[in-house]
């Protein structure tokens, strides 16, 4: 057998979000499902940076019994040159359930504690952005109580 060949990765942007309260539909065939308004957030990177539109996305976030979350988050970014980028994710946090449990109540809990990671696709019209088009990127998340933060990586 040949050798794995190796992912390599580029850092593209942090990205900082800012939530709204969470509307919890309730216990649904596949976890308790709550939807969370994403109402605004910026992003910075060598390559890539601007706000995230307000009111332009949400995450529509199942939880299972122990804790475990996954993500389904729909953004647009506005880039600092002006051209919008729909952004999807969907991701997996998970983690100990005393762990889960202080990040439920909003508390800094060190990232290292809990396995928070998302795969992420990017749509454009923007000739200057074209190339997200082609990219696969993957991010490791974080939840300190001011908002989601991620650092998100382009899959070379």
């Amino acid at each position: 057998m040949d050798a794995p060949l190796p992912l390599n990765t580029e850092f593209l942007f942090r990205l900082g979000l800012s939530v709204g309260a969470p509307q919890a539909i309730g216990p649904t065939r596949s976890g308790a499902l709550r939807v969370v308004p994403v109402t605004g957030g910026t992003f910075e990177g060598p390559r890539l940076s601007g706000e995230v539109a307000a009111g332009g996305g949400g995450d529509w976030l199942r939880v299972e019994p122990d804790g475990t979350t996954h993500l389904d988050v729909r953004l647009t970014l506005r880039a600092s040159g002006g051209g919008l980028i729909y952004c999807q994710y969907t991701g997996l946090r998970a983690g100990p359930p005393e762990v889960l449990e202080r990040l439920g109540r909003g508390e800094a809990v060190d990232p290292a504690a809990y396995y928070f990671r998302v795969a992420v696709r990017f749509e454009t019209s923007a000739p200057d952005l074209a190339w997200l088009n082609h990219t696969l990127a993957v991010g490791v998340g974080q939840r300190p109580p001011t908002g989601p933060l991620y650092d998100i990586y382009a899959v070379l």
